[in-house]
């Protein structure tokens, strides 16, 4: 079982870039698809960004393509979540999540995800 935990969420202004780091104790990231979503309050929960397993293929959902990327640090066992050019409505609580045999789609969440982090806190605000 792999244990994950958010880092680097904080308050930046519209415009400024930040990078998120996903740490996993446990188990190795490089053996696990590990998906990033978010949750503003009032709204639903948002697949942000997934990394496969084994190609290490990314996907990005629309309100972030072009703005965010997903990559793996494998000597340091992260995940990170580069955010360029952040605007107010990014701001959210951003989790990372994954699980056994849990794999990423178009739309970030292929199947059902059991192992969360605890958050981390984004504001973007002036």
């Amino acid at each position: 079982q792999v244990q994950l935990v958010e880092s680097g969420g904080t308050l930046v202004q519209p415009g400024e870039s930040l990078r998120l780091s996903c740490a996993a104790s446990g188990a190795t990231v490089n053996y696990y698809s590990i998906a990033w979503f978010r949750q503003a309050p009032g709204k639903e929960r948002e697949g942000v960004s997934c990394i496969s397993v084994g190609d290490d293929k990314t996907y990005y959902a629309d309100s972030v393509k072009g703005r965010f990327t997903i990559s793996r640090d494998k000597e340091k066992n992260l995940v990170y979540l580069q955010m360029n050019s952040l605007k107010p409505g990014d701001t959210a609580v951003y989790s990372c999540a994954t699980d056994p045999g849990f794999d990423c789609c178009s739309n970030i969440a292929c199947s059902p995800i059991d192992n969360w982090g605890q958050g981390t806190q984004v504001t973007v605000s002036s």
